[in-house]
């Protein structure tokens, strides 16, 4: 009975952690960001006493925000008012119709606009290749554990139920490797130089706001969920080969 429950208990967090992985995996919000990169100055022609033009330079104040957020496969950006705010704008009910979104295929890589290489190609593109071989990893080795753990239900196999708790927590220590190579890059890398490189070097005063999205913030929830059902079914493993000697 006291096997049962145990089982039932990580049954559950082994798949809400699993979803919380696929729903971080297929939407965009793991990096929200915005500048206000725009013109900043106006050029005003003006005449004086004697007739001569004058060209005057006055000073712009921006009258809005460019709004980006991305994730594995696309990287969009709108424009909002000055005072949104960014995970609100970033809601799925709240998509303008001028917002644009390209493949992205896992950040840092640069958007491929122009001359390639990109001349504002950025060195730490070698994290894509990381990040994708370890979140498909961590996206196949969890439900792969689960699979063997229903399977080992009716016939209380402490061998599968081995297998699948350690498959769940290979998962959960693959994505945990995902959330801190993402964290070392924005902790670490000019990721202002990132948010700024399809407009070049054109504001290089702009300001720029990053923020950790609403995907990262699931993902690492679904972390510990699953870590502690791999945890639990491990257990369970031991108690079940204990009974059967």
């Amino acid at each position: 009975m006291k096997i049962g429950a145990a089982a039932l208990s990580g049954g559950v967090l082994g798949v809400l952690g699993t979803l919380c992985f696929f729903l971080a995996f297929a939407t965009d919000y793991w990096l929200v960001a915005s500048d206000n990169c725009s013109p900043t100055e106006m050029l005003k022609t003006t005449q004086d006493e004697n007739g001569t033009v004058i060209t005057v330079v006055e000073p712009v104040s921006p009258s809005s925000l460019t709004l980006l957020h991305e994730g594995f496969f696309w990287r969009c950006s709108f424009q909002v008012e000055l005072s949104a705010e960014p995970y609100l704008a970033t809601l799925f009910t709240n998509q303008p119709e001028s917002k644009v979104c390209i493949h992205g295929y896992l950040f840092p890589l640069p958007v491929a606009l122009g001359p390639v290489p990109h001349p504002m190609y950025d060195g730490t593109a070698v994290f894509r290749g990381f990040w994708t071989v370890l979140i498909i990893l961590a996206l196949l080795c969890a439900p792969i554990g689960g699979f063997l753990l229903v399977c080992g239900v009716p016939f209380y196999s402490h061998k599968l139920y081995r297998v699948g708790g350690a498959l769940l927590i290979a998962a959960a220590c693959l994505f945990l490797s995902v959330l801190l190579l993402f964290v070392m890059w924005m902790e670490l890398v000019d990721v202002k130089r990132y948010i700024l490189q399809e407009k070049g070097e054109s504001c290089p005063g702009a300001d720029v706001q990053i923020h950790y999205g609403l995907s990262f913030m699931v993902a690492a929830a679904g972390v510990p969920l699953v870590l502690t059902s791999g945890t639990v079914f491990m257990c369970v493993a031991r108690a079940l080969s204990g009974d059967k000697l």
